[in-house]
């Protein structure tokens, strides 16, 4: 469990600056093999500030998630709140923090989306079912959506290609309705590659109302049935997630070079996973959907070449 020490309790023996993002760094390749690998493709300033978002992203899922997420209450996630505005203010409590101090130093993140992440899991506290789409999406943009934001400073913004489509305007278009696009379709992916531990769990993410929509009961659900209703349900819910997907394509080309290459492979890459659904039947209760290391290295200079034209 996450110790949560009061803002005044700061640590002094943390450890160094390399050593913490290194720490960030073991922690992404342990946790999220495939988002690591895109990550491997950035400059080295960048990897490491997008590992160091990541960490604290996953400490802070982990609080309603983790192996002990029961004892978490409202007052656990107020806490983390504290440590995480003490951290903006260049105060680290933990070693994987002193990454983070670093890094919003060297890029301008606002701590707003780090803030709306912390809500989202508060959801997860109250929240085991959803009634409609408009209620998932919140939770989605939430808990990923926001994701893309932090991230956006990180990547950059290419001046040479920046003016609005059609618009005189000097003004810079930063792509955040497209990042939050990506954190919304890799959300709802994770959702569908976890269908089945969430209904272990009691969870269900897919919206009642589409349950519904295709005579799909919770029972059904919660029992792991596979029949020809549950095949249509989740073409349905893979193609929403295909449509974040491309909303979020349309954004790539706005950022500096040397982040489009990582971030058109990390959607591919992750987007691939719903193929891996499709093959898989749609079994998303005995099978887990995820993408072998050889397909991975497949898709990396189509994403390459994406980069250049695209």
């Amino acid at each position: 469990m996450l110790q949560l020490p009061e803002p005044s309790q700061i640590q002094k023996n943390l450890v160094s600056l390399t050593e913490s993002y290194e720490l960030c760094r073991q922690i992404t390749a342990k946790f999220s093999k495939t988002f690591y690998l895109g990550t491997l493709l950035m400059p080295p300033e960048k990897r490491q500030a997008i590992w160091a978002i990541y960490v604290w992203c996953r400490r802070t899922d982990e609080l309603v998630d983790g192996h002990q997420a029961q004892l978490t209450t409202v007052e656990t996630l107020q806490r983390w709140e504290k440590h995480l505005e003490m951290i903006f203010l260049g105060h680290p409590f933990d070693n994987e923090d002193v990454a983070l101090v670093d890094t919003l130093r060297r890029f301008p993140i606002e701590i707003e989306p780090f803030q709306e992440m912390i809500a989202g899991q508060q959801m997860d506290l109250y929240h085991s079912r959803y009634e409609t789409f408009e209620e998932l999406q919140l939770y989605c943009y939430r808990v990923a959506g926001t994701v893309g934001l932090m991230s956006s400073s990180v990547l950059g913004i290419n001046g040479d290609k920046c003016s609005v489509p059609g618009q005189e305007s000097q003004n810079h278009y930063i792509p955040k309705k497209e990042a939050i696009a990506l954190g919304i379709a890799n959300q709802l992916t994770n959702i569908l590659r976890d269908v089945g531990e969430d209904a272990q769990r009691g969870r269900i993410y897919l919206p009642l109302e589409d349950l519904e929509k295709f005579n799909y009961t919770q029972d059904d659900l919660l029992e792991g049935v596979v029949d020809e209703r549950w095949c249509n349900l989740m073409r349905f819910e893979i193609e929403r997630a295909r449509q974040y997907y491309r909303d979020a394509e349309r954004g790539i080309h706005f950022l500096s070079q040397d982040s489009r290459w990582p971030v058109w492979a990390a959607l591919m890459l992750y987007q691939s996973i719903l193929n891996v659904i499709e093959a898989n039947n749609y079994d998303v209760f005995t099978k887990r959907a995820f993408v072998r290391t050889p397909r991975k290295i497949l898709y990396l200079p189509v994403a390459w070449l994406r980069a250049q034209v695209l």
